[in-house]
């Protein structure tokens, strides 16, 4: 795996480009600062498209990782070029705000990471999970978990649920698989970027979920899949809607994807009914306004801003998302997201011609 790069660098090396002349690498136009805010899930993702963005634009690219939720509040405060999310705008969110474009980036997992002392492999079933989460299953010895798990010894330990306790896409994505596999769930907790979770720990962030995880004992805790890999976590395999036992792939999240897409791409493939789908797959988006002068906002900045989601789009940086843990994007959302992207205006007048 190609080695992820920190924000920090990210920026520092972005910055160097832009000190070295102020042009774009194609001399149309000077590089430019974006900005964004949001989802943790796809940071590792980001940090090494952004490079590669600043090497053939030299446009510096800002992100920071507060969760979804803190990125969308950001966008409609008109304080950032585009929000990441892992959740898309419901339509009660997008009437409260000017008009958005959703563009997916790349798809992801999001895993059931563990730590258990001698427990290598562990399956587990939607309703097991609800019920984990819920409090109801209690015990890491309970006869539902061994009765998945024939030949595992499993320890007579109580269960530590672990969640996030910021506004969180993959909340919203964990939470959303949970209300369609589990009526108690959708009755008792529903879905949401925040879900009062009645029993476990919180953390803040994928990295944080991450962190507590892997330094406690007995825990269970939901991820992106990139921060159960680069923490060296185990992760359990999923029972699918079609009976099957899944562990995240390429081609298992690609899978979850083979359905139809609506045209401005707003959709769950959470649970799909796929052979070899794993069950908690997700699109994240890159939020943008479809009206780019707001906040006193240059035309540059506005051009800029489509130039990295066409790149982020290409097929070179779709290349990278398996690199890092992450999934293309299927070729129709590519496709709809471009004829998206031609609605874009300032002042009302399209950018892309």
């Amino acid at each position: 795996m190609k080695k992820i790069f920190s924000t920090v660098m990210t920026l520092v090396l972005a910055l160097a480009v832009v000190s070295c002349g102020g042009a774009s690498k194609d001399g149309g136009r000077k590089a430019q600062e974006l900005s964004g805010a949001g989802a943790t899930f796809p940071l590792p993702f980001y940090n090494v498209v952004f490079e590669h963005f600043a090497e053939v634009n030299g446009d510096v690219v800002a992100y920071g990782g507060i969760g979804s939720g803190g990125g969308v509040r950001n966008l409609r405060d008109k304080i950032v070029d585009f929000a990441g999310s892992d959740a898309f705008l419901t339509d009660k969110e997008m009437a409260e705000m000017d008009a958005v474009i959703h563009v997916p980036t790349c798809m992801g997992a999001v895993v059931l990471a563990y730590n258990l002392d001698g427990v290598n492999s562990l399956n587990l079933s939607g309703e097991l999970i609800a019920d984990i989460f819920a409090g109801e299953v209690k015990m890491w010895n309970d006869e539902r978990i061994a009765a998945l798990n024939p030949g595992v010894t499993l320890p007579a330990e109580a269960i530590i649920p672990v969640f996030r306790s910021d506004g969180s896409g993959t909340t919203f994505v964990f939470t959303d698989y949970l209300t369609k596999v589990s009526p108690m769930w959708k009755e008792k907790f529903g879905a949401g970027k925040s879900v009062n979770f009645p029993v476990g720990q919180a953390a803040k962030g994928n990295p944080g979920v991450a962190g507590v995880i892997k330094q406690t004992k007995n825990a269970i805790g939901y991820v992106g899949s990139e921060y159960a890999f680069a923490q060296k976590i185990p992760y359990a395999t999923l029972q699918n809607q079609r009976g099957e036992f899944v562990t995240p792939t390429a081609a298992s999240i690609s899978a979850a994807a083979s359905g139809t897409i609506p045209a401005d791409t707003r959709c769950s493939i959470t649970n799909a009914d796929a052979a070899g789908a794993y069950p908690i797959s997700t699109f994240t988006w890159m939020i943008i306004y479809k009206e780019q002068h707001y906040a006193d906002r240059s035309k540059a900045q506005a051009i800029a801003t489509l130039d990295l989601l066409k790149y982020i789009l290409s097929d070179e940086a779709q290349h990278i998302t398996s690199e890092v843990h992450y999934a293309p994007l299927p070729a129709k959302a590519k496709e709809l997201s471009l004829a998206n992207l031609k609605a874009v205006t300032y002042d009302g007048v399209e950018i892309l011609n």
